[in-house]
């Protein structure tokens, strides 16, 4: 286990444990959220549900796949955040021809797991999501460590218990429509990601500026978590959208001492409205909510 992982949590072959079932008063009220096909709440702190809505019915998730990514990363024994990666033309073609978000990596540039990950959390940045797949997988050529780097990210779900998951991908883009979740594999998953201080401290950040090791070249990242900035007390977590997904939300946010991981997947309506109804009713609150807009230059997710 890495060092940044806080105290509280525990090892990977304990946090097989499952959230605590809601109480019964909690299991039979709930916020108003209409339009996500699946939702879960969890008290990160307890590990313990507070609501779900189809918990356990297995779905796409889009970009969310990408907290696995970066949870396998900073997982790894020994990590170098400082390690420096040569941006590959593979890399950006791949975006290219998927039509995939971006963090519009440059060819040749030198670039540290750190700023991968940041490329990774902030703009989605499937780019970013290959150079950490390609470095940290094992194998002779970049589908052998991929794939092993795919066959990675299952194995952390087995370990952390995460029993209705499957990856197909190291970024969303499922070739094969097998790369699903249920929103209670996923809230186990969050909270086990933001015990990590590189990580909690990555997807709480707004935006940033990173510039290349090699070359006098400043990456400008937007993150596309719309609550970040605008609900009071948000930490993160990720954004995803697919076509088969539907717009996904992986969200967490701390009052008073207590955080609370919420789960939406598939939201018919609109992620944001929901993700605030479902923290407000975990918090007992209610709260005016103005989304914090992104700049026209950043990507969507």
């Amino acid at each position: 286990m890495s060092p940044g992982w806080g105290a509280a949590l525990i090892a990977s072959a304990a946090a097989v444990a499952v959230a605590l079932p809601a109480t019964t008063a909690e299991a039979s009220s709930g916020p108003s959220v209409t339009g996500a096909k699946g939702a879960f709440l969890l008290d990160s702190g307890s590990n313990r549900q507070l609501w779900s809505k189809d918990a356990d019915t297995k779905r796409q998730m889009a970009s969310t796949t990408k907290v696995m990514t970066a949870t396998v990363v900073l997982d790894t024994r020994g990590v170098d955040l400082d390690k420096k990666v040569t941006i590959k033309q593979s890399y950006r073609d791949y975006v290219a021809r998927n039509g995939a978000s971006t963090a519009d990596l440059r060819t040749g540039d030198k670039m540290t797991v750190r700023q991968l990950l940041y490329g990774l959390l902030l703009p989605s940045g499937c780019d970013a999501a290959y150079a950490l797949a390609d470095t940290f997988g094992s194998g002779s050529t970049e589908a052998e460590r991929t794939h092993s780097f795919i066959a990675k990210m299952n194995k952390k779900a087995s370990d952390l218990g995460m029993k209705n998951t499957k990856y197909d991908s190291f970024d969303g883009i499922s070739q094969a429509g097998a790369n699903y979740t249920t929103p209670r594999d996923s809230a186990q998953l969050a909270r086990h990601a933001i015990g990590n201080s590189t990580f909690s401290t990555v997807v709480k950040t707004t935006s940033t500026q990173q510039t290349a090791a090699n070359v006098k070249r400043t990456y400008y990242w937007d993150n596309t978590n719309k609550l970040l900035g605008s609900y009071k007390g948000a930490i993160g977590i990720k954004t995803g959208t697919g076509t088969a997904a539907g717009p996904c939300l992986v969200f967490a946010a701390k009052r008073d001492g207590r955080t609370v991981v919420g789960v939406i997947l598939n939201d018919a309506a609109d992620r944001y409205p929901d993700a605030v109804k479902m923290l407000d009713w975990a918090y007992r609150t209610k709260t005016s909510v103005k989304l914090r807009q992104l700049p026209e230059s950043a990507q969507q997710d």
